[in-house]
C-alpha cells in the first residue's frame, strides 16, 4: 500500500482533533478517505456537466452517522479542483428553501458567506469572484481597444435577461466603479448586496441605487445569476451543496413543509431538463427525510415519481445515473483500511510510531462487532471516534498496553437523534391553521 512519507503537524492534528470531536475534518480529507468508488465517481461525472455548461441534481441519503457530511465535502474538493465554485450550508430553523419571514435569504446569505474557490478553500470568495471579472474584462478592454466600461456592460448584458439580471448587473458595475475611483464603501456595499444581506430595498437604493434585493422568492434565482456570473468571471460553474435536509422533514407545519419541497422539485425539474447554465446542487439527507411517506419527499407525489429507485436496479446491480445516491456502509475490509489511515495519520506518517499494531486492529474490530454487531461499519462514526480516543490513551501513556485498552472501549450503536418537529409560527396562516398533516386535536 503506497503511504505518503510524512504528514504535515497542521493536517495532523486537524484530522485527529475532527475525528475525536465527530466531526468532518476540513483539512487532511484525503488521508482518511477510504470506499465509494462508484458514487464519488458518478459525483465527478456530475461536476464535468457543470463544467461544460450543463446542470445537476443530486440527493445523497445515508444513514445517521453513515457519512454523508464527510461525502459532501470531498465532492466539494474535488469541485475545486475542477474549477468550479462551490457555496455550502446546513439547512436550520433558520434557514430553508422555501419561507416568508426571511429564512430563505438567510439559507442564500450563508450560502455566499461560505463561497469557495480553489485559492480560497475556507470561505469569503464572492469578493475573489467579482474582481476577477473585472480583471478579466479589463484584460479584454486592452486586446480589443475598447474602454472597460464597454467590455464591462457587455459581458453584463448576458445576465439582464433573467429574472433579476438587471440589479445583479448594476450592483457588478458600481462594484467596478468603486474599483476605478478607489471608493471602498461602494465595493463594500456591493458585496453585501451580492451575499444578500441587504434587508430592505430603502437601503439598498441609498447604497447602490437599485430597486431590488435577494428576497425569500428570488433565493434560486440569484443563484442562476451567480453560475452565470462566476462563468463570466474566468471559473467553470457553480456547485450548491446542502446538508441537515432532515430539517424540512422536521417542519411541523404542513403548508411550510409542502412548499419547501416545491421549492426542491422546482430545482429538481429545472436541472433535469438542463435548463440552468453552469449549476449543480448536492443536497444531504436520511432515508426518512426521503422516503417517508407522511412527511418526506415520498409524500409529495411529483418528487416522489421524480426519485423513485430505478426497478431494475437491486441484487447487486446498481444504477448511479438516477438523480439519488445511496450511501451503502463500509465494508468490513473498507473500515480495516480506514483504520490503518487513521494510525497511519497519528503517528505522522512514520511506520515506526505505530501506537497500535495490526493484530490491535483486528482485536479493535471485533470488539466492535460484538458489540454492536454489523453496525460498527454500516455508520462507522463512533467506531472512528472511539479509535482516535485510545490512539490518544495510548501515546499519552507510554507504559500502557494496547490489550488492556480494547476490551474497555465503550462503543454504542448510531441512533438518528429524536426528530422533534420544529415549530413554524410564521407560516401558521398558510394552510388555515398551525396543526400538522390535517389532523385535528381534541379533549375529553
Amino acid at each position: 500500500m503506497t503511504r505518503p512519507s510524512a504528514i504535515r503537524p497542521r493536517d495532523r492534528d486537524a484530522v485527529l482533533q475532527s475525528l475525536r470531536a465527530g466531526v468532518v475534518p476540513r483539512r487532511g480529507q484525503h488521508l482518511v478517505q477510504v470506499g465509494r468508488s462508484q458514487e464519488v465517481s458518478a459525483l465527478i461525472s456530475d461536476i464535468a456537466r457543470i463544467a461544460d455548461g450543463g446542470a445537476a441534481f443530486r440527493l445523497v441519503i445515508g444513514e445517521y452517522g453513515a457519512g454523508k457530511t464527510f461525502f459532501l465535502h470531498l465532492v466539494r474538493l474535488i469541485a475545486l479542483q475542477k474549477r468550479l465554485v462551490t457555496v455550502h450550508a446546513d439547512l436550520a430553523p433558520d434557514r430553508r428553501l422555501h419561507a416568508t419571514g426571511g429564512q430563505a435569504r438567510s439559507l442564500y446569505s450563508e450560502l455566499m458567506r461560505n463561497a469557495a474557490t480553489r485559492s480560497k478553500p475556507d470561505g469569503g470568495a464572492i469578493a475573489g469572484v467579482v474582481e476577477r471579472f473585472v480583471s478579466s474584462a479589463l484584460q479584454e478592454a486592452r486586446e480589443s481597444e475598447t474602454t472597460p466600461q464597454s467590455a464591462i456592460r457587455s459581458r453584463l448584458d448576458a445576465l439582464s435577461d433573467f429574472t433579476g439580471g438587471y440589479a445583479f448587473a448594476e450592483v457588478v458595475a458600481a462594484y467596478w466603479r468603486g474599483h476605478d475611483s478607489g471608493d471602498e464603501q461602494i465595493k463594500s456595499d456591493a458585496i453585501r448586496w451580492l451575499r444578500g444581506e441587504f434587508a430592505t430595498k430603502t437601503d439598498a437604493r441609498a447604497a447602490l441605487g437599485v430597486r431590488t434585493i435577494v428576497t425569500d422568492a428570488s433565493v434560486y434565482d440569484h443563484l442562476k445569476l451567480m453560475a452565470l456570473f462566476v462563468r463570466q468571471a474566468g471559473y467553470h460553474g457553480l456547485l450548491v451543496c446542502l446538508d441537515e435536509m432532515v430539517n424540512l422533514y422536521k417542519l411541523a407545519h404542513t403548508g411550510a413543509r409542502k412548499a419547501n419541497y416545491e421549492q426542491i422539485l422546482r430545482v429538481l425539474n429545472d436541472c433535469l431538463q438542463g435548463t440552468p447554465e453552469g449549476l449543480g446542487f448536492v443536497l444531504g439527507g436520511t432515508p426518512e427525510f426521503l422516503m417517508d411517506p407522511r412527511k418526506g419527499l415520498y409524500s409529495y407525489e411529483a418528487l416522489q415519481t421524480r426519485l423513485a429507485v430505478n426497478t431494475f436496479a437491486g441484487d447487486g446491480v446498481v444504477d448511479f445515473t438516477g438523480p439519488v445516491i445511496s450511501l451503502g456502509g463500509l465494508t468490513p475490509e473498507d473500515l480495516y483500511l480506514l483504520l490503518t489511515k487513521i494510525r497511519h495519520v497519528h503517528a505522522a506518517g512514520d511506520e515506526e510510531k505505530y501506537l497500535l499494531p495490526d493484530d490491535g486492529l483486528r482485536a479493535f474490530m471485533r470488539h466492535c462487532s460484538e458489540r454492536i454487531g454489523d453496525s460498527y461499519f454500516r455508520t462507522p462514526r463512533s467506531t472512528v471516534k472511539q479509535f482516535a480516543d485510545l490512539l490518544a490513551v495510548l501515546d499519552q501513556n507510554p507504559g500502557m498496553t494496547w490489550e488492556s485498552q480494547v476490551s474497555r472501549v465503550e462503543i454504542a450503536e448510531e441512533r438518528n437523534p429524536d426528530l422533534a418537529p420544529i415549530e413554524d409560527d410564521d407560516e401558521a396562516t398558510d394552510s388555515g391553521g398551525p396543526d400538522d398533516d390535517g389532523l385535528a386535536s381534541f379533549r375529553l
